[in-house]
């Protein structure tokens, strides 16, 4: 099936050349990328997959952010990084270190007088790269190679495998005729990471310059968070300086792409620079795209018949469909209640093996049904997904209550945020799996025994409760309800009301939620039309209307000091219940 893969596609055969035909003609970054993805998903997934036995699928929610740690590394499968600029190489004047092949074009009108020019530097490059590869691929490298020019794209389908060996990045470049070429090979891309860890904790308000305690409790936020914004999570050398890398050839205003496969993660992640013409906010950041063999679920009963009518499986008795998801980035703000949500998906793809075309308007990963049936799964200790639980232990099943509880802990965690933007028809449904299993009178004998993990699991539970009302009061403060605009009246109504439920919540208390409904309260109470029209002026000279807002202001004002003597309480460690009467 792999060596038939994109044979109909038409992009694909544009841009593949023959051994030692016509180079493919490639003279921008959108036109290389589509023709790396290509090679890239034939060669180093479709491949692998047919190759390697129990070829390790990713799992839908391992493309879904906030990403999971690695469990396992897979030596049989293939990893790689590379680099690719809009422009002609300068060795000297580069800010990474690489073993240079040097173009034919480069040679060109040294080698028209005398041919031997054009045999050296073939030579030279075919020498390069040997001494780079491992010994055992010596012989057949040769055999295939000795006398190819090894720059040349046409010939970059029959080389990637030998690059799948070499240890460090590949380069890809311009030549001096502006086309595109294999530059180099066992490429050092630098990864800066302590100082941007720290420009970016500071940039952010999580670091202050001297502050080490500071530092300690929130460095792990703000690694996580940075490292997501491009694509992964707390990862591997090959992964964090491809991603430092990208950082920095966007400060400098590159254009480029790098990409990256893992061994771990069996997943393509490029980013790429950001279109010209594209919105001045997401030009602080690289597209970033994940390119992976998934299955899709077999619950997807419509999209299954889809894609099994139109031939889009690679292996349609297991579902397995070729999946690009695109990404955007969203600024940090602390006053957000999903401040660590660095990343979210834009865009889903999934690519005809065959002919290449592509389908986006199917949700094979966030669909949210699939979600509450995995749920569903684990409280029945019917879930058979590994999961990383707090990053100490793999969980391999739900069967008995204890694993059962770890691995709710751990799906909750990770889909919060997706909860607490659900609609009230889906989050029911979500509750009544919960409470249907957290508060079942026959589990109560379980739960005692295993007591710790399940207040941890309540306490997840609980903070996302709070954190839905908190994003309501989010759109609150902008006069948004339910996506219409409302009035002040019925903004301060609700408001009220919230942190009256909210209050006797937060017997389970979260810091975070907390000081984020004192910055929501604070910017309502200080609206300038509010004081302008209602509070900074006499009593006698508002109408009826206007007396009901002003004590309604006056009702959240109190809310919200209650919420302070709350907040003084909790984090000097003394609370006490009455103060929640």
């Amino acid at each position: 099936m792999w060596e038939k893969a994109f044979s109909k596609a038409p992009e694909y055969k544009k841009y593949q050349g023959k051994k030692n035909s016509r180079a493919p003609r490639l003279t921008n970054l959108e036109e290389l990328k589509v023709f790396l993805d290509f090679n890239h998903i034939k060669f180093c997934l479709l491949r692998p997959y047919f190759q390697v036995e129990d070829y390790p699928l990713v799992e839908a929610r391992e493309l879904l952010p906030s990403f999971e740690v690695d469990l396992y590394e897979f030596k049989a499968l293939p990893g790689f990084s590379m680099v690719a600029f809009e422009r002609p190489l300068n060795s000297f004047q580069e800010v990474f270190q690489y073993d240079a092949l040097h173009s034919l074009a480069d040679w060109k009108e040294m080698s028209e007088d005398d041919c031997s020019i054009e045999d050296n530097a073939i030579a030279n490059n075919v020498r390069t790269f040997q001494s780079r590869l491992p010994k055992r691929h010596h012989t057949e490298f040769l055999e295939k190679f000795e006398h190819t020019n090894l720059c040349a794209l046409e010939n970059y389908a029959e080389l990637l495998p030998f690059l799948l060996e070499l240890e460090r990045a590949q380069v890809l470049a311009q030549d001096s005729t502006g086309n595109f070429t294999l530059q180099g090979i066992y490429a050092s891309l630098p990864s800066n990471l302590d100082s941007e860890l720290k420009q970016f904790g500071l940039k952010i308000g999580k670091f202050k310059p001297g502050n080490s305690l500071l530092y300690e409790c929130n460095r792990l936020f703000v690694y996580q968070f940075m490292m997501e914004l491009y694509g992964f999570p707390i990862v591997s050398e090959r992964r964090t300086s491809s991603a430092m890398f990208a950082i920095r050839l966007l400060r400098q205003g590159e254009r480029f792409i790098v990409r990256v496969l893992g061994q771990s993660d069996r997943t393509i992640t490029t980013m790429m620079s950001p279109l010209d013409d594209g919105p001045k906010r997401l030009k602080k950041y690289p597209r970033i795209e994940k390119t992976a063999l998934v299955q899709v679920n077999e619950n997807q009963k419509d999209i299954i018949e889809i894609l099994k009518d139109q031939g889009f499986f690679i292996d349609e008795k297991k579902r397995v469909v070729i999946l690009r998801v695109t990404y955007q980035q969203h600024e940090y703000s602390s006053k957000n209640v999903r401040e660590d949500r660095a990343l979210s998906v834009l865009k889903q793809e999934v690519i005809h093996p065959v002919t290449g075309r592509i389908v986006d308007n199917l949700n094979i990963i966030q669909n949210v049904q699939n979600m509450i049936l995995r749920l569903n799964d684990i409280v029945r200790g019917e879930y058979r997904i590994p999961v990383n639980y707090k990053r100490t232990e793999v969980i391999t099943d739900s069967s008995t209550h204890e694993n059962r509880l770890k691995v709710l802990y751990t799906w909750l965690s990770k889909h919060m945020h997706r909860i607490v933007d659900y609609s009230d028809e889906y989050y029911s449904q979500v509750v009544r799996v919960l409470d249907g299993y957290l508060l079942a009178p026959d589990n109560y004998d379980v739960f005692n025994d295993h007591y710790e993990l399940h207040q941890e699991v309540w306490s997840r539970y609980s903070q996302i409760q709070q954190a839905r009302k908190v994003r309501i009061l989010e759109d609150l403060r902008y006069r948004k309800y339910k996506g219409e605009t409302i009035s002040y009246h019925e903004m301060l109504t609700l408001m009220t009301e919230i942190l009256a439920e909210l209050k006797f919540e937060i017997v389970n208390y979260f810091d975070k939620l907390v000081v984020k409904v004192l910055i929501i309260g604070d910017d309502v109470t200080a609206d300038p039309y509010l004081l302008r029209k209602y509070i900074d002026v006499k009593e006698d000279s508002l109408s009826p209307y206007g007396k009901e807002i002003r004590k309604l202001y006056q009702r959240l004002v109190a809310l919200l000091d209650e919420f302070r003597s709350i907040r003084k309480s909790r984090t000097s460690g003394v609370f006490n219940m009455d103060m929640l009467r």
